[in-house]
């Protein structure tokens, strides 16, 4: 690590109560189970007291319930995890880059490149494109005509920005991200498949981070939009014409039909699925391997899976759910007839 500080520093930077000699240097940060002398680690739950006895780091990041657990220095917070990502920042700034544009690069003539901007080799950057202050295109990127990046936002290497794609400041697109492909939209007549332009774009607001391989359609009319401070895991697919809510977290794998509309706040487990043309209300919390398949209207957890089991168990399962509606009739039946020998007593 190129950084080091002492707990007195850290908490004068980003807060916090100190307990415990504030002079105790920091060079890195650790989970409990390999911490060495130099690291802080954390804990935001009392049930890993026993992991904390044997634990070496120099000092801990806890909440003021657990401040008793350590005779150690540590420093005392509302929100460990939050504040451990903050450390974490603090010790591992991110790399400079140097400025200017790679030789191998190709970038027209009519692109708008600012100075301060680092243009890494073999980036091909297209007609009208617009650059903001202190971006950072990586190597091997694509940007293609009359796109937008403003200020501060970092492309890592072979991103792919298609035509007229807007992003907004300090984004941050992980590699083989592909942004503005076409929606999957077509018209069928006489048994042929007809491709309906997709002439929408892909917006992308400020603070958003986009993971590894994740897919962001454009729209078929209508803009697809990722709102402010999203973050989305890799391996995503975003449909056309999505609305992806402000401050909303995606796990990996997920897959959201086109058309639909992710509120606020919403936090959406790996593996899910989301039908198109479907709303989600803010603060809604899907549980990973969720299918839905009816808008949520209302905030709560919700989760649509069935319980793994053996093969031979799950078709016994399977056949039992083709007979539902025979069940259903049967039990209306008897409840019925248990009714009518009760008005007879």
């Amino acid at each position: 690590m190129s950084e080091n500080y002492s707990l007195g520093d850290i908490a004068k930077r980003l807060g916090g109560r100190v307990l415990g000699d504030e002079t105790t240097l920091i060079y890195r940060v650790s989970s409990i189970a390999n911490a060495k002398l130099g690291d802080i680690s954390f804990i935001s739950d009392s049930k890993y007291q026993k992991a904390l006895a044997t634990c070496n780091a120099s000092a801990y990041v806890l909440r003021e319930a657990d401040a008793d657990l350590t005779a150690h220095p540590r420093i005392i917070v509302d929100n460990p995890y939050a504040y451990f990502a903050k450390v974490s920042a603090l010790l591992n700034p991110p790399p400079v880059y140097q400025v200017g544009i790679a030789a191998s690069a190709i970038v027209a003539s009519t692109a708008t490149i600012p100075l301060s901007c680092s243009i890494a080799p073999l980036v091909v950057i297209g007609e009208y494109v617009v650059l903001g202050e202190n971006v950072v295109i990586g190597a091997g990127c694509v940007i293609e005509s009359h796109v937008t990046i403003a200020d501060g936002t970092h492309l890592e290497p072979h991103v792919i920005i298609k035509h007229h794609c807007e992003l907004a400041e300090n984004c941050h697109i992980f590699s083989g991200v592909i942004i503005g492909s076409d929606g999957f939209g077509y018209a069928e007549e006489a048994g042929v498949w007809l491709k309906i332009p997709q002439v929408g774009r892909v917006v992308i607001h400020a603070n958003v981070d986009i993971g590894a391989n994740t897919t962001i359609d454009r729209g078929a009319l209508d803009d697809t939009i990722i709102e402010e401070g999203v973050k989305l895991d890799n391996l995503i697919q975003i449909g056309h014409n999505c609305i992806i809510g402000a401050h909303t977290v995606i796990a990996g794998c997920v897959g959201i039909a086109g058309s639909a509309r992710i509120g606020k706040h919403c936090k959406i487990g790996g593996a899910a699925m989301i039908l198109g043309h479907l709303e989600v209300a803010d603060n809604v919390t899907i549980s990973p391997g969720s299918m839905i398949t009816r808008s949520l209207l209302t905030a709560d957890t919700y989760t649509a899976l069935m319980p793994f089991q053996t093969h031979k168990a799950w078709l016994n399962t399977a056949a039992k759910i083709r007979h539902l509606d025979d069940i259903s009739d049967k039990i209306k039946m008897l409840e019925k007839e248990l009714a009518l020998l009760k008005s007879n007593q």
